[in-house]
């Protein structure tokens, strides 16, 4: 029984080993970052069997794979690991990448990845806010009527909007003093939730805009703490209401829709911040720089918020790995006689 079970544990080890050094690599499609998920994802399975289920490397075996097992170690992924429910459904599908092969090797381990399918995708909750199209956002930026005053005012926050993808709140607390002209790369300061300060770029488009809107509305020496964009009744110490915007943008956007079914008739801020984001992402910006020039504190709020490919998500989780290995236990570390060590995987940092 003894010899059976080394055997078993043997085999496990050989088909992990191969996996990552010879299967994963001679595929077409996975990239680097695919095959550090799948690394990853394995490392971290290893690591939950030997410091949560107290697995040796004599003591490995086919049951070590059985849906409840991998149940627990998604349910340790998202409580002690803090990871989203989409890093969990990734983890989950490199393990089922690897069952599958398993499976295809020996068939006698084809019911583990028939058990990992039968696992449900951890749910979550934030659906993906459906955005725009350059071109759409083209469309609805030439409606406003720049004949008028308010129609100037109205373009110069849209284009300023949607160039930086601030919150719609952090634009209308723009003040005079947060606008750096004299940079070598022209920028606002914004100071987001949290009362944490970021800094975004302007594209010259939006600083010609926004040159034109302040001379024209504040006068050629506006007061340093005077809103940007300010309320009519209380003039540039009052900043802008949520509700006047949103009524601006709705008016816009229902004219753009006609044009472009693509513009949401109850187009609201949050889309066009959405749209840069995900326009930015198409022109090859990587997801952690989307993720700081949007403020959000987590990586995976970004992943979540944008409609990203599968290869997107998994290069994006690569750059987390370093932030969260720092948790894993002391214990799991190679060159220690452990599972790692034995199956030819190598270990997370710690």
């Amino acid at each position: 029984m003894m010899k059976k079970a080394h055997n078993e544990a043997a085999v496990i080890a050989r088909h992990l080993h191969t996996f990552l050094q010879a299967y994963v690599p001679s595929q077409q499609t996975p990239s680097h970052h695919t095959a550090k998920s799948y690394q990853d994802a394995l490392a971290l399975y290893l690591g939950f069997l030997e410091t949560e289920k107290a697995i040796r490397p004599e003591t490995l075996s086919g049951a070590c794979f059985r849906r409840t097992v991998i149940e627990e170690w998604l349910q340790w992924l998202m409580t002690q690991r803090g990871c989203s429910p989409a890093t969990c459904n990734n983890r989950l599908a490199s393990l089922r990448a690897f069952l599958k092969y398993v499976g295809r090797q020996d068939l006698t381990l084809l019911y583990l990845f028939e058990d990992a399918t039968r696992i449900p995708r951890k749910k979550d909750g934030h659906k993906p806010v459906r955005g725009m199209s350059k071109q759409a956002v083209q469309v609805l930026l030439s409606v406003p009527d720049v004949s008028t005053k308010a129609g100037r005012r109205d373009l110069a926050l849209m284009i300023t909007l949607y160039s930086t993808a601030m919150r719609m709140d952090e634009l209308l607390s723009l003040t005079i003093e947060h606008l750096h002209w004299d940079a070598v790369k022209p920028h606002v300061t914004v100071v987001g939730k949290g009362r944490k300060i970021r800094t975004l770029y302007l594209l010259p488009k939006a600083v010609g805009h926004l040159k034109k809107y302040l001379k024209e509305f504040h006068g050629e020496t506006p007061h340093p703490t005077a809103y940007v964009f300010y309320s009519r009744n209380t003039g540039p110490q009052g900043k802008m209401s949520q509700t006047a915007v949103n009524k601006q943008l709705k008016k816009h956007a229902r004219v753009a829709h006609e044009q472009c079914h693509e513009v949401p008739r109850e187009l609201h801020a949050h889309q066009l911040r959405h749209a840069k984001a995900s326009h930015w992402l198409e022109d090859g910006m990587n997801i952690v720089q989307i993720s700081f020039l949007l403020g959000h504190e987590q990586l995976q709020t970004t992943m979540g918020y944008l409609d990203i490919t599968l290869e997107q998500e998994l290069k994006a989780l690569a750059t987390l790995e370093d932030e969260a290995d720092r948790t894993v236990s002391k214990k799991w570390k190679n060159g220690t006689g452990g599972l790692a060590e034995f199956c030819g995987v190598k270990s997370m940092k710690t």
